[in-house]
């Protein structure tokens, strides 16, 4: 698998994730919309899949994970930032076989191509603080 095949599936998940947390759709209605009406060339569909329904099945346990190191509710946390934490903590939980700093560095790209101006630097700390405690 090419790496850019991980990262497309990612960015894609990002999507999915601010979509499904905005809509309030059901997790296989949003996924069946994405895998129909985007351009999936060069994307790892099966890690999508995988990143996507893990983050929004077992958001309560990511939430869980994030909530110590914010410095503000979770609910004030700007959705884009939200969806790429909880793939990021999705992801450094329940794929040992990626390297962490992988993780965090799309985690910052995500956030940088879809969220706020400095959005990737909250992202990075609160990033770091949870792979320091694992």
């Amino acid at each position: 698998m090419k790496p850019s095949e991980r990262r497309k599936a990612r960015r894609l998940a990002v999507q999915a994730v601010y979509s499904w947390q905005m809509s309030g759709n059901n997790v296989a209605d949003v996924e069946h919309q994405f895998l129909t009406e985007q351009n999936l060339d060069g994307v790892d569909v099966a890690y999508f899949r995988e990143l996507f329904a893990g983050a929004a099945t077992k958001t309560a346990q990511l939430d869980e994970m994030l909530i110590p190191f914010l410095e503000r509710p979770l609910d004030e946390v700007d959705p884009i930032e939200k969806a790429v934490l909880r793939l990021a903590a999705f992801e450094l939980t329940f794929r040992k076989d990626v390297p962490y700093k992988v993780v965090i560095n799309e985690a910052i790209e995500s956030a940088k191509t879809f969220g706020a101006e400095d959005g990737h630097k909250f992202v990075n700390g609160i990033l770091d603080k949870l792979v320091a405690r694992k």
